[in-house]
């Protein structure tokens, strides 16, 4: 199948194809007593899915989800806060449908997680006992990474922007702020990165922006990478007939250090006085995953058992999301997080039954992405279990990437957020 034949209802139907795949053997209860208890750590969109399946695919599963914010804020769709073309609100959504449908939802951080005790501590001194964990605690930040961002006033500074809330709404004001003629960096780490096309897309939304509010600046986007990582052929079209004469764009050009106080970002060969400078730094999974142990690939990643998200450095604990080291192809985005929280959920509903797991999972993903205020490109792919190698791989032919940017797929887009959003929060 190529992106000529490839359509959003074909997707649509594969979805409801995979999920009933997922689903085989795990059959839907409810009442009598509890089958065990699950903790979630994390509730982005790996963590939210898996705690709302587990209940909707277990019914009896006792299910607690810990998540340190209020509420949900969506990094996909985010980038339009950054042009002014949606507000932070317009991304944020509750918890209180998850609650409805039975999890228990704690606002807290969890500090450690006993593997062998099956408990884990919370900030507040508490403790949660669990016969099977998930952790979906997304990334963190390689401080040293970037020379001159260590301290706190250089990181209000010099803005990151790629954990959507405060800092999105940050960046959104520097932005309105700088003078027209002003200076823009956008500074993209080597992968493997949250997001893949998440830089590229930012560039073109902050391009839009300026090229109606400020259309004397420059938008020099600098790549760490050899090439465009995602949709290089229709974000190379975009930086070149739509921004031209207004964003630059770089490949290997590393970020080394920043003054935050001067405003420069230097690089290997260069130093470049800037208004703004959004310095994405190198990642890893996050500092609980760190701490807990599960972190043994790269020095950066989690490993799973592909066929259950368990951990490979752990026993009992599940990972999922863009803490993980990925398969081939597989990229850090939303949509996969909910499909990895999806095979664990049904995963851990066997394995709490005693009952074999699903031996052939099928995970997909789609991804789009704006190059302007109203056109959209993006990229699907669907990625099969391989018992040989265990792990998922690409399926030939299936999924593809647009054959322009266009309108059409700008409605599509904000109807998958919804739809994304309401899946894993159960609204």
């Amino acid at each position: 199948m190529n992106h000529t034949t490839f359509s959003r209802r074909r997707l649509l139907g594969a979805g409801a194809s995979l999920a009933a795949v997922t689903l085989a053997g795990c059959a839907t209860t409810s009442g009598g007593p509890s089958i065990g208890r699950v903790v979630v750590v994390g509730g982005g969109f790996g963590g939210a899915t898996a705690a709302r399946y587990l209940k909707l695919w277990g019914g009896n599963v006792d299910v607690t989800l810990v998540e340190r914010n209020p509420s949900f804020v969506s990094c996909p769709i985010s980038n339009l806060v950054l042009g002014g073309y949606k507000q932070i609100a317009e991304v944020t959504r509750g918890y209180d449908g998850l609650k409805a449908v039975g999890v228990k939802v704690v606002q807290g951080e969890v500090t450690a997680i006993d593997a062998a005790g099956k408990t884990v501590r919370l900030a507040d001194g508490s403790a949660l006992a669990y016969d099977r964990l998930v952790v979906s605690p997304g990334i963190d930040f390689i401080a040293e990474g970037i020379g001159g961002l260590a301290t706190p006033a250089a990181q209000e500074r010099v803005l990151h922007s790629w954990k959507a809330g405060p800092q999105t709404v940050a960046l959104r004001r520097q932005i309105e702020a700088m003078k027209d003629g002003g200076v823009f960096v956008l500074a993209i780490p080597k992968v493997p990165y949250r997001c893949p096309p998440g830089p590229y897309e930012r560039a073109c939304v902050v391009a839009s922006y300026l090229k109606e509010a400020k259309p004397k600046s420059k938008l020099l986007v600098m790549d760490a990478n050899p090439e465009v990582q995602s949709k290089k052929a229709l974000f190379e079209k975009a930086f070149k007939e739509r921004y031209a004469g207004l964003l630059e764009y770089r490949p290997n050009a590393e970020l080394k250090e920043v003054d935050a106080a001067g405003g420069v970002a230097k690089f290997e060969f260069e130093d470049i006085k800037a208004d703004v400078i959004n310095a994405i730094p190198p990642q890893r999974a996050a500092d609980i995953a760190v701490k807990a142990g599960l972190v043994n690939v790269n020095n950066r990643w989690a490993g799973v058992n592909w066929l259950t998200m368990e951990s490979t450095a752990l026993p009992g604990v599940h990972v999922l999301g863009d803490a993980i080291f990925p398969a081939p192809t597989m990229p850090k985005s939303g949509h996969m997080a909910n499909q990895h929280a999806k095979v664990a959920a049904a995963a851990i509903i066997q394995l709490l039954k005693g009952e074999p797991v699903n031996q052939t999972p099928v995970v997909m993903n789609t991804c789009y992405s704006f190059v302007s205020a109203r056109e959209v490109i993006h990229v699907a792919s669907v990625h099969q279990y391989n018992a040989e190698q265990k792990q998922p791989l690409p399926v030939q032919g299936a999924g593809g990437v647009s054959a322009a940017a266009n309108q059409v797929e700008a409605r599509y887009a904000l109807s998958w957020a919804e739809n994304i959003w309401t899946d894993s929060l159960s609204l």
